[in-house]
């Protein structure tokens, strides 16, 4: 196992230096540059020096502002949605109320009301009107 690591490390190191290999420039009778992998017959040539470019950073600058652009979006979606559910909670919880009130409206013929410091009953037509009024806050709110 550590034979073939070892081999496959050597057979790399070695295929880059091979995947740079030689570069000549010469200048041909005319004045001509040339530039070519084998050194001309009967000519003076310059031997390039060739660097291998070194390779890209796995993460960039670029990559790191998307991920914090990213991480950004996350926050904002995250806070958003839980105040979706709070706002949904608080719906969930008034139309609780109001169908709680109707169940009070429908089934109780004498129902009393708070008014300036003191208590009175609702006739009935008071009492139709206030269940009209909550069974249409119901269908606006609760469906």
């Amino acid at each position: 196992m550590r034979l073939t690591i070892l081999a496959g490390g050597l057979l790399l190191a070695l295929s880059s230096s091979i995947m740079a290999g030689q570069v000549y420039k010469w200048v041909d009778a005319e004045g001509v540059t040339h530039f070519g992998a084998q050194p001309p017959q009967g000519q003076p040539a310059e031997t390039l020096n060739t660097a291998i470019a070194p390779p890209k950073p796995a993460v960039n600058e670029s990559a790191t502002l998307e991920q914090s652009g990213e991480s950004e979006q996350r926050d904002i979606d995250r806070k958003v949605k839980q105040q979706v559910a709070e706002q949904e909670a608080e719906r969930q919880r008034y139309c609780t109320t109001l169908r709680t009130n109707l169940a009070q409206l429908q089934n109780n013929p004498r129902v009393r009301v708070e008014e300036e410091g003191g208590n009175r009953r609702l006739n009935e037509e008071e009492r139709q009107a206030r269940i009209g009024e909550t069974k249409q806050k119901i269908a606006d709110n609760c469906n």
